[in-house]
Parts: structure tokens; sequence; C-alpha cells
């Protein structure tokens, strides 16, 4: 399993933890690129995680999704193996 796989199974742990609805976007060529690693919906609030390894930063396409997410009223966030609070966090406020 990968580093970045790892950090997704914690995400999804926690959302299923959560009962949040949640996918991964499985990019194959015919879908918009640069769409983040996990689309969640919990408790009617859209949530987009971009999930990296260490201080790994999203590429600027990703960045530009994250973006135009949180410009749109949803929630962007980037989680490490470091930071998996914030998501935590944010799931408690909502």
């Amino acid at each position: 399993m990968t580093p970045e796989a790892k950090v997704k199974k914690k995400v999804y742990k926690l959302l299923k933890e959560k009962k949040a609805y949640y996918f991964s976007p499985i990019m194959t060529g015919y879908g918009k690129m640069g769409v983040p690693d996990v689309i969640a919906c919990y408790r009617g609030v859209f949530v987009a995680i971009e999930c990296k390894v260490g201080n790994k930063k999203p590429t600027a396409l990703q960045q530009k999704n994250l973006d135009d997410i949180a410009l749109s009223g949803g929630h962007a966030l980037v989680i490490n193996n470091n930071n998996i609070d914030i998501l935590e966090g944010l799931l408690e406020e909502i």
C-alpha cells in the first residue's frame, strides 16, 4: 500500500464512522482533471478532500479545483498523514 493510500484509508475510516456519503472519483480520461481524491457529503455539507503525504502540496490544477469548491461554498481540505484531525474537527463542527 502506498503512503498516500494509507492517508486515504484513514479518511475513509473517519467518514465511514461518521456515516458520511463519500466516494473517490476514478479518472479514466473522460472526467475532469484535478478533481480531489475524495468527495463527501456530511449532514448536507459538501466536503472535498485532497490526500497527500507529508508536506507535499496539491498540483496547480488540484489547487484550482479546491479553490473553486471553496468559492462555491463547499469545504476543500488537503489532508496528510499528520493532519487528519482537521477533517475530524470539521465534521464535528458540521
